[in-house]
């Protein structure tokens, strides 16, 4: 139901730029528009239930979207972009976090998207061909998407009933990113390829390569550690991200 009361909005840019979506696309043109964050979106950060299926920001980041889009179309970078552009908007730029030698601070708004090579890209096309180094086997892959992390994450648990033991994230997360292996787009040779044909170095230079195409923003932070040397980290999202006062 449209609210009748006028709420501030923000145009957030995308890391994709809209690249990779297809071009009709509503997420074509490379950015998101944002409201600000009310009471209602404070009762999604205590709801317990959320909380605990961890979706909460998921759910917080839903509702502060005002463009009409799908929400598991999202680009798993351009998500990330998203939930710094919310906490902006919700608490300020200001974050404290323990990381190191204590509390450090960051200003959110410096953190800026990962310059990517545009020429990477076909406009509307989500697929990249690359070669695997050490056995020669060409295989394309897609960037994914929070639908895709959430039926890799439903699959992994899937199989973890069956079997409490059974690790398979970092296998089931190639199946689901890998389109095709030496022309095949058979998901049962995909599978069959990442189980048994995947060699331990091509794998890592296929999640490199994924990395490197990948559009996002960069949350890398320095920080000093105990013994008083500079190191770099990924920004830790702790619970005071959204839960300042936490």
């Amino acid at each position: 139901m449209e609210s009748k009361f006028k709420l501030p909005t923000e145009t957030v840019e995308l890391p994709s730029k809209g690249l990779i979506y297809p071009e009709d696309h509503p997420l074509a043109n490379g950015t998101v528009e944002m409201k600000y964050m009310t009471a209602r979106e404070e009762d999604i950060l205590t709801n317990q239930n959320y909380i605990k299926k961890g979706t909460v920001i998921d759910k917080l980041l839903q509702s502060l979207i005002t463009s009409d889009i799908s929400y598991d179309d999202l680009l798993v970078g351009d998500k990330n972009a998203i939930m710094i552009a919310a906490r902006i908007l919700s608490y300020g730029k200001d974050y404290d976090f323990n990381l190191g030698n204590g509390l450090q601070s960051v200003d959110l708004s410096l953190f800026e998207n990962k310059e990517v090579d545009e020429s990477l890209y076909t406009r509307g096309q989500n697929e990249f061909t690359f070669q695997l180094p050490t056995t020669d086997n060409v295989v394309t892959f897609k960037l994914l998407t929070h639908g895709d992390e959430k039926k890799i994450e439903q699959e992994v648990k899937g199989l973890q009933k069956i079997n409490k033991d059974n690790i398979t994230e970092a296998t089931t997360r190639l199946k689901h990113m890998i389109t095709s292996i030496n022309g095949s787009s058979e998901k049962k040779d995909i599978r069959e390829f990442v189980d048994y044909g995947l060699l331990a170095k091509d794998a890592r230079a296929l999640r490199e390569e994924y990395v490197r195409v990948s559009p996002d923003i960069d949350l890398t932070v320095t920080y000093e550690d105990v013994d008083g040397v500079d190191r770099e980290a990924a920004l830790p999202i702790g619970i005071n991200f959204f839960w300042p006062d936490a």
